[in-house]
């Protein structure tokens, strides 16, 4: 699982962060990646590089295609900030 720390930014997770180390764990391209899901390369790249948010069925297709949920950073961070909000 690619490492959340380096994908933090101001307390939000940099989703895009975690799909390009994915990517590279799995040794995929960008190209690759954008054929599997069915968008333009370079606007699936601009989407990943400049943003922290991603539309939900662009990112379960993105989940699908590399075999990552990356849904379950967001469901961590959701329990870790109701665990705070306890303390």
């Amino acid at each position: 699982m690619p490492t959340i720390q380096k994908a933090m930014h101001n307390n939000k997770i940099d989703i895009g962060e975690l799909i390009f180390q994915k990517l590279k764990e799995k040794e995929r391209t960008m190209v690759w990646l954008a054929k599997q899901v069915g968008c333009n390369e370079s606007n699936l790249r601009k989407t990943l590089k400049n943003s922290v948010y991603i539309y939900c069925d662009l990112l379960l297709r993105i989940s699908v295609a590399l075999d990552e949920d990356f849904f379950t950073y967001y469901s961590q961070k959701l329990k870790d900030e109701e665990i705070s909000k306890k303390h």
